[in-house]
């Protein structure tokens, strides 16, 4: 008898068992799930690769942000990182894009710059399983291409207010490196903020051109010193590795410099007003981070002084020239900008 009844009881828990097992489909569903994820995690090799803009690092500029930005997450996510310099943004920086996706080492490869644009789509449909940045441009939307742009021509209409709070000519200058829509944004805000503060001065606008318009000194310190001819008496550029030309004009003239990208008040203490920030580092670090944690952004993005990813430097070596009351009218027009009660156009 009791054989028969240890037999029912074992067969009773084998049929719980099985029944039990049968009853949670779903929660057998969300382990493999959970597996699926877990692989994905471990897939990411948390390695990155960068091509930069024509100019390389050293510009003290924009190139030098986004390696700012990768060293960022090298110390503080863990990443590694490969980087290659091209001198020129078509076929050799398609190549390189194209080598550093064949070996499928990378959980994110970016292009520095609007000249990459072209290299970067080639790149992105021959490898479209690949994900992809560009700094400073837009994609439309590619799917495997994150693209991150600023509203550079807010942050230039601060500074084209503070040139023009310190113009003692009524003349203000503009250098850019190449007469392209990206760089004329630059060029629209500087000429927008000078003129809501002085409705009547003059704006002069220059760019140094060539096949070297963003790493050319020499022409950019020429042109300079056409403008400071012309009265000019602050002067502020858009043209990457060229500024350094700019300020050394501005300096042997005796006249105010304004930098742009990076904080490059201390190249000319005292002669350079203060920088065009754009935080080229801060957008390079998120998109490294966004990717890592299996958020890359899909859509288009583009930061602006409300968002905090343009604005000025802290005017360190400026202060006192240029007075607690213009300081204060310049975080007033910050705000203003921020609440929407001045619209600044990309274009004038």
């Amino acid at each position: 008898m009791k054989k028969i009844v240890t037999a029912f009881s074992i067969i009773a828990a084998l049929f719980l068992f099985v029944a039990c097992g049968g009853s949670k489909p779903a929660e057998g569903e969300q382990k493999k799930d959970d597996m699926k994820t877990t692989v994905e995690k471990t897939d990411v090799k948390k390695s990155v690769a960068v091509v930069y803009s024509t100019g390389g690092k050293g510009d003290k500029s924009f190139n030098d942000a986004v390696f700012r930005g990768v060293e960022k997450a090298q110390k503080e996510l863990g990443i590694t990182f490969k980087e290659y310099e091209p001198k020129d943004p078509g076929a050799e920086s398609k190549d390189a894009l194209e080598r550093f996706a064949e070996t499928g080492e990378f959980d994110l490869i970016i292009g520095v710059g609007f000249t990459m644009k072209d290299s970067i789509l080639a790149a992105a449909n021959a490898y479209p399983d690949q994900k992809f940045a560009i700094i400073d441009e837009n994609t439309n939307d590619t799917s495997n291409v994150a693209s991150v742009m600023f509203k550079e021509y807010e942050g230039s209409f601060l500074v084209g207010a503070l040139a023009a709070m310190m113009s003692k000519t009524g003349t203000v200058g503009f250098v850019g490196g190449l007469e392209l829509p990206l760089i004329k944004r630059f060029q629209s805000g500087f000429e927008q903020g000078a003129k809501y503060i002085n409705p009547d001065i003059k704006v002069l606008s220059v760019y140094i051109g060539g096949n070297s318009a963003f790493n050319d000194p020499a022409s950019a310190k020429t042109k300079t010193e056409t403008l400071i001819q012309q009265k000019a008496d602050v002067v502020y550029h858009a043209a990457g590795g060229s500024g350094a030309g700019v300020f050394e004009g501005a300096k042997a003239k005796n006249v105010y410099a304004i930098g742009v990208d990076s904080n490059q008040d201390g190249l000319f203490p005292g002669t350079i007003l203060t920088s065009m920030m754009k935080y080229v580092d801060v957008a390079t670090f998120n998109l490294v981070k966004d990717t890592l944690e299996g958020k890359f952004p899909l859509q288009h993005q583009e930061f602006g002084v409300k968002e905090g990813y343009v604005g000025t430097t802290e005017f360190e070596f400026t202060r006192d020239k240029i007075g607690e009351e213009n300081i204060k009218k310049l975080e007033q027009i910050k705000q203003d900008i921020k609440d929407g009660k001045i619209v600044v156009k990309p274009t004038l």
